[in-house]
């Protein structure tokens, strides 16, 4: 029979490990068919193109009460590229631009995450294009958390920053069709199984 200290002793093992469940971060996969990548660049600085990636998914772990212990992880198929002009698509996925045979991915996996207040983070992290790693700092809303009873538990977040294309190699009409490239992206992310 278990000595009453050492029943003590299992006991407190149990306690200890479920708060340290209770304070692990949430384990979330990004839901793909509400998540979003879009982008905009300058066209002769006259005008902007718009455009999407179709296909994005990855995994965030996140702390809304420690987020400096929050990662995520993004995989974009570049050969979704979506601009809603064949044509144009065709000579987004050449080694004019996206060259998608040779650089099918473009990740992003984060290095650092800042609390700012309660609904912002910034997340800086190495993302790779075109085969080319850089770091970028993102400015992140946590635009929040929810459990519906038709689609369980949702977590969003929402980031808007600019690239310079140039800096992953991707030089084709920089003058014409601008280096600026502005990303948004939205992802809304479930419990990982």
């Amino acid at each position: 029979v278990p000595s009453f200290r050492s029943r003590c002793s299992s006991m407190k093992s149990i306690a200890l490990s479920l708060l340290l469940l209770s304070f692990a971060p949430d384990a979330l996969t990004v839901d793909p068919v509400h998540s979003f990548v879009n982008f905009r660049v300058s066209h002769l600085g006259a005008s902007f193109a718009y455009g999407r990636f179709d296909k994005i998914e990855g995994k965030v772990s996140y702390d809304a009460k420690a987020p400096e212990g929050s990662s995520v992880e993004l995989e974009i198929a570049a050969d979704t590229v979506n601009t809603a002009n064949e044509g144009r698509d065709k000579h987004l996925k050449s080694p004019d631009f996206f060259s998608v045979k040779e650089f099918p991915k473009i990740t992003f996996k984060s290095t650092k995450v800042k609390k700012v207040d309660d609904k912002h983070l910034d997340v800086t992290g190495d993302l790779t294009l075109h085969g080319v790693t850089k770091p970028v700092t993102a400015k992140v809303l946590v635009v929040g958390s929810v459990t519906d009873p038709q689609f369980g538990k949702r977590t969003g977040f929402e980031s808007t920053f600019t690239v310079k294309r140039s800096d992953y190699g991707m030089k084709f009409m920089t003058d014409k069709l601008g280096d600026e490239v502005q990303v948004s992206i939205s992802i809304e992310c479930t419990p990982a199984k």
